[in-house]
Parts: C-alpha cells; structure tokens; sequence
C-alpha cells in the first residue's frame, strides 16, 4: 500500500502531462471566436494602413524582391536599391510583406522542429528579429502606430482567452466570450503594459549609462577620469540590464497568465515572470520545450483537418458540375476554386471567364479563408492557453501554490466595510 502511495505522489509531481490539456482547451468555441476576432480586427487594420504602398519591390528570379529580402542578405545595399527603384511601379505594403515572410518563416521552423534542427529554428528566429530590425529602421512611424494598435487588441483578446483558459484549468470552468472579454477590458491597463514595464526599465537604465558616457566629454582629462571612476556602477547598471532582457525574453509568455491567474498588475506580473525564470529556468525552458513539440503536432493535425473539410467539398462539388466554364475549362468549379493541398489551403482563383464566376471565385475565397482563419485562431487559442497551463505549473512549482487557486473579482469585495443599515424612522 505505502508503495502504491509513493507512486500516486510521484505521478502527482510530474506537472508536464498537464501540457497535454492546452489541445482540447484550445479548440474550445470561445477561444476560437475570440482568436479569430483578433486576427480579422490585425488583417483590417494591416490593409488600412497599407494602403498608401511603401515597401519597394522589384521582379526578381525567384518572384518578386523587397527590401526586406536585400536587408536579410546584404543589408549595406538597402538604402541604394531604395533610392535606385523609389518609383517601382508594384510597391507592396509593410504589413502584406511582413505576413508573408512571417508564414514562411513559420513553416520553416515546423519543419525544422520535426526534423530536431535546433540550428534551423534558431536561423528562422535570427531572421525573423531581423525582419523587426527593417521595419524599425525603415518604417518607424508605421511600426509605432501598428504595434500600439495590435498591443492593444492582443491585451483585449489575449488576456481574456488566458482568463478562459485559468478558469478552465484551475476550476473546470468554462466562462463565456462575453464575461471574459469583461474581465480583459477591465484589467487592460494591466495587459497592454506588461511589454512595456521592461523596455521603461532598460531604456532607464540605458540613459543612465549614456549620461556617465556625456561625462567623458569634460575637458581637461577630468572627463576620463570620471568615467575611470563611475565605469564599476556602469558595469552594475549594465547588470541589470542584462537580467531585465534576460528575464523578459524568457518569461514573456507568463505575463498576460500572471494578469489572468491572479489579478496582478503589470509591475507584479513581470516581477512573477521573471521570478520563475530565475527560480526554475530548467523546468520552465523544459515545459516550453513540450508545449512547442506538442503545439506543432496539434497544429498539423488541425491544418490537415482544415485541408480534408476544403477538398472533400471540392471534389464534392467537382462530381455535381458538368456544365463547361466560360474559358473552357471543364467544369465551373474549377473555374471558381483552384484545388486545395496540404502546402497551400486556399488560392484566389484566376481562371474566372466572366463577371459571374468572378464574383463566384471572390466568394468562395472568402469562404475558404475563413477555414484559414480557424486554423491560425487555433495557433493563437494554443499559445494563449499552453503559457496559462505553463504559468499555474511554475506557479505551483516555485511558490507551492495550488493549481485550482485562482483570483476573483468577488475577492476584491471581502476587504471593503459593509455599508451601515438604514432605519427608518
């Protein structure tokens, strides 16, 4: 018996399995509807403001260039090649570039995952930073503006599928999109300044390092020697530097859960965050390490869902359509909806031969995008919830705090004095 005991309580201790619940939490309605909505409300926002096209484009061997392509290869030739073909006749939009490298970078890195290619995920990531450093260096104003924008819609919809995905995990409980799409709103400010709180810390501390650097600028040697003088507390601001980059870029994903396990504000979610980073980063790199190889096989099976539903009904509709098209092709369908694969869900059509299949072919893809959709609302319902799974683990693991231990609203009552009884009189 004590022995079966011993078991129990080892089997107990062993969180990770619970990683495997982020799958069926993740293809919960609301979360999906709450994903979805965020991606339509980013795309939206995207074509608005690419519609004044800024990002230089030429044809080139293997389809088109941009200079995003050149900076990633040959980044001292981006500022010629942008004043050489400033008057490009087919200039793209920033946001339509940056999505369509970003869903071949994600690609690359599944496929690097599958194939235990540390180095590839690693080279797909390197890109990826360096197609953020483009758009900061070549487009700021657009990069500001957008990144306030999508940072508010991921504190609105991200936080509130973290706040499912709490109560899910600690209680069972499945709230509904409207109750919490309540509870993100009200702690927005807590969500949206979670990002925030450690780029105030480093740039803080970066102008205090850059005003011992303006010292050196005194005359007379004095200068040198003060700097001789203050480089140790340099060093030590530094140091704190390199702890607030280190403890958010691993602890990043732990914010938005920490806002929605315990009601934290921004300061205390990162100062949770980065707690367990520096408590447990074995255990923590560990879970992340699941939750991604877990992830991956998650989304290529709900991808080859998505590409079963979408060529099952082509074919579907393919048996039942024998009047030719328009341009002679065999049948309408055709005409109207290029064949979907497993590499590629959805195609706009351009083999339509008249005004009708045009308007056809449009509104089949819109509707097969929304298939799309659903299948990058999964992505980002699994994200969401994977990290709130991860946070109560860490939680529980570096603190002792049980998993089913949750904030309320109902808690912020218990502390207030009760209102005195009226008597009438």
């Amino acid at each position: 018996m004590s022995s079966e005991n011993q078991a129990g309580r080892i089997l107990d201790s062993l969180l990770f399995p619970r990683i495997l619940q982020s799958f069926r939490m993740a293809i919960q309605p609301s979360k999906l509807i709450i994903a979805f909505w965020m991606i339509a409300t980013t795309g939206l926002v995207g074509w608005v403001m690419d519609l004044p096209k800024t990002v230089v484009t030429t044809p080139g061997t293997n389809g088109a260039e941009t200079e995003l392509n050149l900076f990633l290869t040959a980044p001292e030739q981006v500022d010629s090649y942008i004043e050489k073909y400033a008057t490009t006749e087919h200039p793209r939009g920033v946001f339509s570039t940056m999505w369509g490298f970003g869903i071949v970078k994600f690609h690359h890195s599944l496929r690097a995952i599958f194939a235990f290619d540390l180095f590839g995920v690693l080279n797909n990531a390197e890109e990826c930073l360096g197609a953020a450093k483009w758009v900061i260096k070549y487009h700021p104003t657009y990069c500001l503006i957008f990144a306030a924008i999508n940072l508010c819609i991921v504190s609105v919809g991200g936080g509130a599928i973290c706040r499912i995905a709490a109560l899910q995990f600690a209680r069972g409980e499945k709230p509904g999109v409207t109750e919490s799409l309540r509870f993100s709103i009200k702690r927005f400010t807590s969500f949206f300044g979670t990002p925030i709180v450690p780029m105030i810390i480093v740039a803080i501390a970066g102008a205090c390092i850059a005003i011992i650097g303006l010292i050196s600028n005194i005359p007379l040697g004095l200068g040198e020697l003060a700097v001789g003088v203050l480089t140790l507390p340099a060093l030590a601001v530094g140091a704190i530097i390199a702890a607030v980059v280190l403890g958010a870029i691993g602890g990043f994903n732990l914010t938005f859960p920490a806002v929605a396990y315990d009601g934290s504000d921004s300061l205390d979610a990162v100062s949770r965050s980065f707690n367990y980073v520096y408590a447990k980063p074995w255990r923590l790199g560990f879970y992340t390490a699941i939750a991604v190889i877990y992830g991956a096989i998650c989304y290529i099976f709900v991808r080859f869902f998505a590409f079963l539903l979408l060529w099952s009904t082509y074919r579907g509709l393919r048996l039942g359509a024998i009047t030719q098209s328009a341009r002679g092709l065999p049948d309408k369908i055709a005409a109207i909806w290029p064949e979907p694969s497993f590499s590629r869900l959805v195609a706009y059509s351009s083999a339509a031969g008249n005004w009708s299949e045009s308007a056809a072919a449009f509104l089949v893809y819109l509707s097969a995008l929304v298939i799309v959709g659903l299948v990058a609302s999964f992505i980002i319902s699994f994200y969401f919830s994977s990290n709130t799974v991860i946070y109560a683990m860490m939680r529980n693991q570096v603190d002792d705090t049980p998993l089913e231990q949750i904030y309320t609203e109902v808690e912020e009552t218990k502390g207030q004095p009760a209102e005195p009884a009226k008597v009438e009189q």
